[in-house]
């Protein structure tokens, strides 16, 4: 029988960065999907299969924490890490009060996601 891949799904609106991540989560052995917007991965319901969530905070429309609650109103998400390349005091009391499993500031190692998402599944 063969093993699935864990889905991980990633929303930043930085080609660049995106691709990235894709990347990585590939080479690590993880399927992994990817979208520019909030409003892109709701419109698709890919967060429905979703094993762990990777959300930029700061996107065009609906904020990664906003992309969060509204997940939520919904059922209960998977487990999410936040990355951002605007690091604050406000922004990190929001990401605790929500229940981020993860915040991670760009720029930031591959090593770290990996880390996080280990964490998400219980082996670390």
């Amino acid at each position: 029988m063969a093993i699935q891949k864990q889905n991980i799904v990633v929303v930043d609106d930085d080609p660049s960065m995106k691709q990235a991540l894709k990347r990585l989560l590939q080479a690590a052995g993880y399927d992994a999907e990817v979208y520019d917007s909030a409003e892109a991965l709701l419109q698709s319901g890919g967060a429905g299969d979703a094993a762990c969530l990777v959300f930029d905070i700061q996107l065009p429309g609906l904020s990664g924490i906003e992309l969060l609650e509204r997940l939520r109103e919904t059922g209960t998400p998977p487990p999410v890490i936040f990355i951002t390349a605007h690091d604050d005091p406000e922004v990190r009391e929001e990401v605790e009060r929500v229940g981020a499993l993860a915040y991670l500031t760009k720029p930031f190692s591959g090593r770290s996601l990996l880390d996080a998402i280990s964490h998400a599944f219980g082996s670390k």
